[in-house]
């Protein structure tokens, strides 16, 4: 703003409920979104003169596709450029042509000043696949794999203040040949076959169930379709006797709507594979955030689903009744004691 001679608008606190009319006040034409931000103008109860405003451009990142159509709906031929980025990275997308749930997309061009691949992951090893002979290995076309970029004298990588160790950790040495090295950028991508790039998960997110991989992100998506829920924030958790990790589903009801069970059911096991289907749900009154808007799951993964502990009502998946069903501190034992079936 400084450099373009632009107008900039700062407000001490972010508000929902004024944002629009702050936009109108001062003759906002661009904003800039980050997390669950778009959601909660989403959230706000519908209006009068909504589209009455001169913002023209949004830009940000975390915006989930769901929300992206709805705030266009709502909100007026607002043009939404999602971008993919980190502050310490040296690999950027941005979507530019308005495809909803793109960050960007590549080209001959882009690759020839921003080389960057997506390779194969080992999510129980918590490492990029190696071949035989110890080579990473890119994936195809459709298939999510681990951004990484190329470091060299046009695109470095400083690294991390007083820290070489969380330095060195986000660097790949050896990945396709000897000597190259690439930074780890910590991210799953999908590139569709139009060359189109998708945010898939946060490694750290992505977890294991049956031999399977499970994008939260994918899950949440199916999730917040339903119209009673206004959140979803997934997340794997351990179950004693299992090997990787169960999805566990936090829920924000939408304001005076009650969990309808016998939808949610149907929603999971009809829009997902059954190895993605959460195992338990938790519904709480107000969701965690970070200081970017994003869902915070940490405290969540910890507490795991014991209703010894966890005051929130807590529902288990069972299968051999076909319907998600109260968790029990009885029901809870038996699964801890591998009694029943997951």
């Amino acid at each position: 703003c400084f450099h373009k001679g632009a107008t900039c608008v700062l407000k001490k606190k972010f508000s929902a409920s004024q944002f629009w009319s702050d936009c109108r006040r001062y003759n906002v034409t661009v904003i800039q979104y980050i997390g669950e931000l778009c959601r909660y103008l989403c959230n706000q109860p519908v209006k009068e003169g909504e589209k009455n405003h001169k913002v023209r451009l949004a830009v940000g990142n975390g915006v989930r596709n769901d929300v992206w159509r709805e705030f266009l709906d709502r909100f007026g031929a607002v043009k939404i450029c999602e971008f993919y980025g980190a502050t310490e990275g040296n690999i950027c997308f941005m979507n530019h042509t308005g495809k909803i749930g793109s960050v960007g997309r590549t080209n001959f061009f882009y690759k020839l000043f921003f080389p960057f691949d997506l390779i194969k992951y080992d999510f129980q090893k918590d490492e990029p696949i190696r071949n035989k002979h110890g080579w990473c290995e890119k994936v195809k076309k459709g298939e999510a794999g681990l951004l990484i970029s190329k470091v060299n004298v046009k695109n470095p990588f400083f690294g991390y203040a007083g820290s070489k160790r969380h330095t060195e950790k986000k660097l790949l040495r050896e990945v396709f040949k000897k000597g190259d090295l690439y930074f780890n950028t910590g991210d799953l991508m999908v590139q569709d076959h139009d060359n189109f790039l998708y945010f898939w998960d946060r490694i750290g997110d992505t977890f294991r169930w049956k031999g399977e991989n499970v994008a939260t992100t994918e899950v949440s998506d199916i999730i917040v379709m339903l119209d009673f829920i206004q959140e979803a924030n997934v997340y794997g958790v351990s179950v004693p006797g299992h090997e990787g990790k169960a999805g566990m589903v936090s829920l924000i009801l939408k304001h005076n709507a009650s969990l309808d069970l016998e939808q949610m059911y149907k929603q999971v096991v009809t829009y997902l594979p059954s190895y993605a289907c959460p195992l338990f749900l938790r519904v709480q009154e107000k969701m965690e955030m970070t200081g970017t808007f994003k869902q915070q799951k940490f405290r969540l993964v910890d507490e795991g689903f014991n209703p010894s502990t966890i005051t929130d009502p807590l529902y288990f998946l069972d299968n051999s009744k076909k319907a998600y069903v109260l968790l029990t501190k009885e029901l809870h034992e038996m699964i801890l004691s591998a009694k029943m079936k997951l």
